[in-house]
């Protein structure tokens, strides 16, 4: 399996719909970044749940998935499944974060994602970070929009079992929900470590990628 190995990681920007979309699609993924370069600056923005007790869901969250990074969350209030009717603001949140940071990675929904929240924010990352790295990440729901990503995470067995329960821990409003449980994220990770030579994965999105093989 290709790799690649991102050098001088130290700022992200992670961008999602709504609170707990990060810790699903990428929370892995963010256990292995943050505990391999601690101090790593991590701006994060969620388009809704703000002023909510979701937002402290959020917060709580992000804080256990990004061990030892220096996190600033931003959670606005644009309504749950209205993002296509609150265009504007949702755009002006993306360029408030955007001059904010100069990140080495991005983490954001994916283009193909059938709810209209995400795919709506996917659709806005390009037109704020022209020039940068970003991984769209998968999240599973009913819709049955999973595809065939070409990019991935590898997760040893105590990662997934780390991401599944703090998924469990840190969104109690979630429980209730039929995709919400520890069967269906590692199953999902479980079919994805296979697809790229591994115990389990997170996988991802990638568009478009610059190379530099000469190494200057």
């Amino acid at each position: 399996m290709n790799r690649l190995f991102p050098s001088g990681l130290s700022r992200v920007a992670l961008l999602a719909a709504h609170c707990d979309d990060l810790a699903i699609g990428a929370g892995g993924t963010l256990l292995v970044m943050c505990t391999a370069h601690p101090g790593i600056q991590v701006d994060a923005l969620v388009l809704s749940g703000g002023g909510t007790a979701r937002e402290e869901e959020e917060r709580n969250a992000l804080a256990a998935f990004c061990p030892d990074a220096d996190l600033r969350v931003t959670v606005a209030k644009v309504p749950d499944g209205r993002l296509p009717a609150h265009w504007d603001e949702a755009k002006n949140a993306v360029e408030e974060l955007r001059m904010r940071t100069e990140p080495d990675l991005i983490l954001a929904p994916q283009a193909g994602d059938a709810h209209q929240d995400h795919r709506g924010l996917a659709r806005l990352v390009p037109t704020a970070f022209r020039d940068h790295l970003t991984l769209g990440y998968e999240i599973l729901k009913w819709d049955g929009d999973l595809g065939r990503p070409n990019a991935y995470q590898p997760l040893d067995l105590a990662l997934a079992e780390r991401k599944v329960s703090l998924l469990w821990e840190h969104y109690p409003s979630q429980r209730h929900r039929p995709w919400f449980d520890r069967e269906a994220f590692l199953g999902l990770a479980r079919i994805r470590g296979i697809e790229c030579h591994a115990r389990y994965a997170e996988a991802f999105y990638l568009h478009k990628l610059a190379l530099d093989l000469a190494g200057g």
